[in-house]
């Protein structure tokens, strides 16, 4: 229904961020929302995907029509629903969950939220072997190490972080695992994820 949305970001939470866009504030459900907290108040392009079933009708946001094409490819495997694409995608190395795929690496795939082996079997059924297109184009690093840390202390970008893992599906146990080694650096929200999910993805 919708292609993309292009507007200002006004907000940004742990499972949706808000585009403005002609006075309309639009909720959008993103793998990995903070990723936009440096774009607070700019222009973006969004490419969505309108998700309707009988008891959920929400928008889902990406930054490459790639990351947008996956999602939709992994919502068409039995078994995973939106909340379980968008935790694939937050790892933010797309060409892993391919290769695992492609390698049938059960034991990788399971590792997501809500991903047993049941459901890791039907993706390497349903998708071995036509993930290849997006491959080359997958979203660039959206965890740039080189980034400046935001305004905000130390512990709000880690709170806000753990908030956002918890929104994936991460239990309280998986995150005190690593959360002692996180604790030991000062990073950007987004940062702070993408190296919680290293971790738990390991």
């Amino acid at each position: 229904m919708f292609e993309f949305i292009k507007g200002s970001v006004d907000f940004v939470g742990p499972e949706y961020i808000v585009v403005e866009n002609n006075g309309i504030g639009y909720q959008i459900m993103t793998p990995n929302p903070f990723v936009f907290a440096k774009e607070t108040g700019k222009e973006i392009r969004i490419y969505t995907y309108h998700y309707v079933r009988e008891d959920l009708i929400a928008l889902y946001g990406f930054k490459t029509r790639e990351e947008k094409a996956l999602f939709t490819r992994l919502l068409n495997v039995s078994g995973i629903g939106p909340k379980g694409a968008l935790a694939i995608l937050a790892s933010g190395e797309p060409e892993q969950v391919v290769q695992a795929i492609e390698n049938e690496d059960e034991s990788f795939l399971v590792k997501f939220p809500g991903v047993g082996k049941k459901t890791a079997r039907q993706m390497i059924l349903d998708l071995k072997g036509k993930l290849h297109d997006l491959v080359p184009d997958f979203f660039p690093n959206l965890f740039n190490a080189d980034e400046v840390a935001a305004t905000v202390s130390h512990s709000t970008e880690f709170d806000e972080a753990l908030l956002a893992l918890k929104a994936l599906g991460y239990s309280e146990k998986e995150i005190r695992k690593i959360t002692p080694d996180l604790k030991k650096e000062q990073l950007t929200t987004d940062q702070y994820i993408k190296k919680a999910l290293q971790k738990l993805l390991r």
